[in-house]
């Protein structure tokens, strides 16, 4: 399932790929795959994506 919720809030934070990536600590190419709905990032990652995004866990993970 994509996230396009993380993709939104990321480009709402005028933030590439790259630059998220960087502020949480891993590469581009895992930003684009939890994007696109490839990859199961831990909630470590997730919690640090979402302080970096400025959102809640719920705003961008929780399946509706």
């Amino acid at each position: 399932m994509k996230n396009k919720r993380m993709k939104m809030a990321r480009i709402q934070c005028d933030m590439k790929q790259e630059d998220l990536a960087k502020k949480v600590g891993v590469t581009r190419q895992t930003i684009g795959m939890i994007e696109s709905g490839n990859y199961n990032p831990t909630l470590k990652l997730c919690v640090s994506i979402c302080k970096a995004l400025g959102k809640t866990l719920d705003e961008l993970f929780w399946e509706e």
